[in-house]
């Protein structure tokens, strides 16, 4: 199981928007997240939040540039979360590990790039058709629909562009991405298994500080911990979050408890 710690260099993230947005900031964050845990660091330097303001290719990959470099040289293995094919084809060019995508990759132009390339794709999935997220009211029973559709059609587009089956891993989108019904969300997190079975495909999962959590008991860090551990009891294979030592520590006890699970 691997760890992206979430660096978010915006202005307008939903809950850490403009404290990592100088590049000496990010950095010195993105060292705490490795220190804690981290196996992978997912930048995003545009928000994709309902109430987010638009941020130009340009912007993005200058506030990339800032940090990219810095964090290479230290050796630490890259995500950058992007739905902008220009900012992605310049990601693509640093020779990044991961590429992160909230469209799951729609711009078929990019393609032949994808395929050209060695990173690893999170394909996710998101109700929305294309820019951030909306609030949009999807009824529970009709989202796992919806994701097995998207998935098949979307996966079968990249194969036949030549991307291999085993570079793709898969997200099916938390939170607004899927509705501002928090019980889609938790019906998606209960029935992750399904998803696994249909594609045979790694998962990705990322409901740190979303806020269906609010549904739950419990403190914002310690739902969002809860509903981690849930998602790799699940089968999740990857977890992005904000706090990459409390879920570290947290499944070191798990392995504790269930030394069968080892």
């Amino acid at each position: 199981m691997k760890i992206l710690g979430i660096l978010n260099i915006t202005a307008d993230s939903f809950s850490d928007g403009g404290k990592f947005l100088a590049p000496l900031d990010a950095l010195a964050h993105a060292d705490r997240l490795l220190a804690d845990g981290a196996d992978i660091i997912d930048i995003g330097a545009a928000s994709s939040h309902p109430d987010a303001a638009p941020v130009s290719p340009e912007t993005e990959i200058a506030r990339l540039e800032a940090v990219v470099p810095a964090l290479h040289d230290v050796g630490a293995s890259l995500s950058i979360d992007s739905f902008s094919t220009p900012v992605q084809r310049w990601a693509l060019g640093q020779g990044v590990d991961y590429l992160n995508d909230i469209h799951g990759f729609a711009d078929l132009a990019l393609y032949p790039d994808l395929a050209a390339s060695g990173a690893r794709l999170i394909v996710m999935h998101m109700v929305q058709q294309d820019g951030v997220a909306t609030r949009m009211d999807v009824p529970p029973d009709e989202i796992m629909g919806r994701i097995l559709g998207f998935f098949e059609r979307r996966l079968a587009a990249l194969t036949a562009a030549g991307i291999a089956p085993d570079r793709m891993i898969l997200d099916p989108g938390m939170g607004f991405f899927l509705g501002t019904n928090p019980e889609t969300s938790l019906t998606v997190l209960g029935r992750l298994p399904e998803i696994s079975d249909a594609f045979g495909l790694p998962l990705l999962v990322s409901v740190s500080r979303k806020s269906f959590l609010k549904a739950l008991p419990g403190t914002p860090g310690e739902a969002s911990l809860a509903a981690e551990m849930f998602a790799v009891r699940q089968g999740a294979s990857y977890i992005r979050t904000h706090a990459p030592s409390a879920l570290r520590e947290g499944l070191k006890l798990l392995e504790e408890l269930e030394p069968d699970r080892r």
